[in-house]
């Protein structure tokens, strides 16, 4: 597939409601069920967890299934999970029963009611399906968010070799620019994985050439950017 018919697909009109329920996720797509959803947390998270990522008040934004805040909660942190599609929060909640974790339905582009509540962010895969300004509406929103010391431990697509398709994926320049313009400083940004179900997405693939690599379980494990930011001062 040409760039140009990849680039037709304009994810920020994804219906992420729509993919909890049986519905059409992207006309055209041909992404059928939840390809994120690996029924745990993301290896990742884990791993930012370990390294002491995530301190007082968490905000996990699109949160879809809700096993990183799962996996958070039960750590011991005190997290609100928000998504702005009704069925994952739904769903997450059901998951979550037992643990005290705050699931909201909200956009992750306003956070409206949030002001100055939290003390670490996780970004598992929201920032590359928002589009250009989206992203920037996101991390400015998360700025306002967050108290002074504040923290960003993000995954997002890659734009590299073997990666997602553009616009499913963002450059590292992207990413600098925006969260440096958004009052965020980088203290670290390497390439690392991210794991998903191949069933959903085989026929997306197959539209656009791509053969992700799989692990020994079956999962896909798609390129990302992991991403550490520091809150900077206003």
């Amino acid at each position: 597939m040409s760039t140009t018919e990849q680039s037709s697909y304009d994810f920020t009109n994804a219906d992420f409601d729509a993919v909890y329920t049986g519905g059409d996720f992207l006309p055209g797509a041909g992404i059928e069920g939840v390809p994120w959803d690996i029924g745990q947390a993301q290896p990742e998270v884990v791993e930012m967890e370990r390294l002491g990522r995530f301190t007082g008040e968490v905000l996990d934004i699109g949160c879809g299934p809700g096993d990183n805040a799962v996996f958070l909660a039960g750590r011991g942190h005190a997290v609100t999970a928000i998504d702005a599609a009704p069925a994952a929060i739904a769903l997450a909640r059901q998951r979550a029963r037992g643990l005290d974790v705050t699931f909201d339905v909200a956009d992750a582009t306003e956070l409206e009611g949030y002001d100055d509540r939290f003390d670490s962010v996780l970004d598992s895969a929201l920032f590359h399906t928002l589009g250009e300004e989206g992203r920037r509406h996101c991390v400015r929103a998360l700025h306002r968010v967050t108290r002074p010391g504040g923290r960003l431990s993000m995954l997002c697509f890659a734009d590299v070799p073997g990666g997602m398709p553009a616009p499913l994926s963002v450059s590292e320049n992207e990413v600098r620019s925006v969260l440096d313009e958004a009052g965020w400083e980088i203290t670290y940004l390497s390439s690392s994985v991210f794991l998903g179900l191949p069933g959903p997405v085989r026929g997306f693939f197959e539209k656009v050439g791509s053969s992700p690599e799989l692990d020994e379980r079956g999962h896909t494990r798609l390129p990302v950017w992991r991403v550490f930011a520091d809150r900077r001062s206003a």
